[in-house]
């Protein structure tokens, strides 16, 4: 291990079967330290296939948060093999951990293969402020419109359920597409892009930088309209730096869960803003620097102060009037503890669901009223499922219990 890695981190593995949602119990969990091989923790997934949160090595925080402060690579990487019975063995390199932060790594298990070599080998690639850095070319902050035989014609953003993700060039024809849920990509890509280590402000106005990028793309039909069956690639080149199962940082998670459906925008366009960044060290462009809003946030900015120094002061926040992938609307007032009707009744009928999958959550009365009980419930999904407990349910946590539910609904 480094020995200039003097602070810590904490890593936990969420093993499923495959790329649903079903968790793995009393799964085998080994990580190493890639430089010696050395066991450091040997551990098995609850009933929920997690396992705890395992506290490791890291590197000092300074390396992190200071642009230029490290000639070294500012996180920990751990190597991470988990097994088990029926299941194919997982090795999974490059895992990421960065100090005083919370690492989550799915690990999704393919089922074992009669007579085969049951074994799958998976590798991170480097973090994109540490790997190559961005040469995307600039691009009008506002594009042309579809013509009306488009394949989408939005009278306003949508939040789609969906990104089609092409892992590589555009005229890649080898590369896999990969359908991500929309949340599920800005996290990964704001992991790739940015250190959870920052401050929250400057977090915030990343996260809102790539959604804006990313409903750019979905709006326009830029791919589409070029003839191409995807929405954007996973290619600094081209777009933002996407990983498939990459290591997801719990404090962007939570930053993303409250802003998905909000955008960057300006009088005058039907559009949310084609919002390019980079890194502002390596690279230089037109729009945000990433290690510039860090910066700046250290500095006390808040995150639409960071967003208008980079795109203009006449630009502002607007939330999408609809989100795709939702079976049943929000009500729009956030449910807790004395609430009743028919959305605490669809709460607690969907968490009951669930809870087939994911026993830790108990079982509650389908009754409507909104009492400790459902609080439990709500709070315990939360824990799983990586959001502030809080024991209420406002926009985020409906969402994601509605995501949650018709994913394990659609196993059956």
């Amino acid at each position: 291990m480094n020995p200039n890695y003097v602070d810590k981190g904490n890593l936990q593995i969420f093993v499923t079967a495959g790329d649903t949602p079903t968790p793995i119990p009393n799964a085998r969990v080994r990580i190493t330290d890639p430089g010696n091989g050395s066991v450091l923790e040997e551990t098995s997934t609850d009933g929920s296939g997690q396992t705890p949160f395992l506290e490791l090595p890291a590197p000092p925080m300074d390396w992190s948060v200071t642009e230029g402060e490290a000639e070294q690579r500012p996180y920990a990487v751990y190597n991470v093999t988990v097994s088990a019975e029926g299941y194919q063995t997982l090795h999974i390199g490059g895992v990421e951990l960065l100090p005083a932060g919370r690492s989550i790594q799915r690990a999704p298990l393919p089922g074992a293969a009669a007579g085969g070599f049951n074994v799958r080998n998976v590798l991170i690639p480097p973090h994109a402020l540490w790997g190559e850095p961005s040469s995307r070319p600039q691009e009008d902050a506002v594009k042309p419109l579809p013509e009306q035989s488009g394949l989408v014609v939005l009278p306003e953003p949508v939040i789609p359920e969906f990104v089609v993700v092409h892992a590589g060039r555009p005229d890649d024809s080898s590369a896999p597409n990969y359908w991500v849920r929309f949340k599920d990509y800005i996290k990964n890509v704001a992991c790739s892009e940015i250190y959870s280590t920052w401050k929250t402000e400057a977090i915030k106005a990343n996260v809102l930088a790539i959604i804006s990028f990313t409903l750019n793309r979905v709006y326009t039909e830029w791919y589409r309209g070029k003839g191409y069956n995807f929405t954007i690639t996973g290619s600094t080149a081209f777009d933002q730096s996407y990983a498939h199962g990459r290591t997801i940082f719990e404090e962007i998670g939570v930053v993303v869960d409250d802003l998905f459906t909000t955008y960057v925008t300006k009088e005058g366009i039907s559009q949310p803003l084609f919002t390019q960044y980079c890194d502002g060290r390596r690279v230089q462009c037109g729009g945000l620097s990433q290690w510039g809003s860090q910066d700046l946030a250290e500095q006390g900015w808040e995150a639409v102060s960071i967003l208008r120094k980079y795109y203009g002061a006449e630009v502002y926040l607007k939330s999408a009037e609809k989100v795709e992938g939702v079976p049943l609307s929000y009500g729009g007032q956030v449910l807790s503890v004395g609430s009743e009707g028919e959305g605490v009744r669809t709460i607690q009928e969907q968490l009951n669901r669930i809870s087939d999958n994911f026993p830790a959550i108990p079982k509650i009365p389908a009754d409507g009223v909104y009492g400790p009980a459902t609080q439990a419930a709500v709070t315990e999904f939360q824990k799983i499922f990586h959001l502030p407990q809080t024991g209420s349910v406002d926009f985020a946590v409906w969402y994601e219990i509605s995501n949650i539910y018709v994913a394990v609904a659609n196993l059956a």
